[in-house]
């Protein structure tokens, strides 16, 4: 399997969730935080971007700038933590407690095809809809998108959205074909939460 890095974002306000700490609600038993990084048990260094508690001694932390400054300005934050030679980087949301380990070894798989390929390949869920942060990437492509986009805005990624950056990059779309619950289901409200739970058992 290819060497990679994995970035997981735990920022967010939760407000569908009355603004608690969401990746740390449980589904299973377990915080959603940890069965993501769970999920990527075998890839280094593993990254956590956001407010931590509880984390691994092998997980490394860091944080947006600004705190709060969304999703693109935590991705920068974490893949300024990922070494010069990592080639390929998972950037994932805190909020997929059903993500495994297969899930991520089938996203490497699709990437690695090709190399002239992609710059990264995303689930897609039940509608159709990419989930965008549920993904592995290219790193040098994902690097050179994030500076472009810098560039555009002055210099700052903060409250810049998603589907700004992937303008920047070749996406490849992979629906979900494997079996058992399915991997790109994020959590933002009560009701997903309990519906994660009902596939836990």
């Amino acid at each position: 399997m290819t060497a990679y890095a994995a970035v997981v974002l735990t920022g967010g306000a939760a407000r569908r969730m009355g603004g608690r700490d969401k990746p740390g609600v449980p589904v299973g038993g377990r915080p959603m935080r940890e069965r993501v990084l769970a999920a990527v048990a075998d890839a280094s260094p593993r990254i956590l971007v956001g407010p931590a508690k509880a984390v691994p001694d092998d997980v490394l932390v860091t944080r947006e700038e600004p705190p709060g400054g969304g999703p693109v300005a935590a991705a920068a934050a974490g893949l300024a933590l990922v070494p010069a030679g990592t080639t390929v980087v998972a950037l994932l949301a805190a909020d997929l407690p059903l993500l495994t380990r297969d899930a991520v070894a089938i996203l490497l798989a699709a990437l690695d095809t090709d190399e002239n390929g992609p710059d990264g390949v995303c689930l897609l869920d039940d509608r159709g809809r990419r989930q965008s942060l549920c993904g592995v990437w290219r790193t040098a492509a994902l690097r050179a998108a994030l500076d472009r986009l810098a560039d555009r805005r002055g210099g700052t990624l903060g409250g810049a959205a998603v589907r700004e950056l992937l303008a920047e990059l070749t996406v490849r779309d992979l629906a979900w074909s494997g079996g058992g619950p399915p991997p790109w289901f994020d959590c933002d409200t009560d009701s997903d939460v309990r519906r994660a739970e009902e596939w836990t058992r």
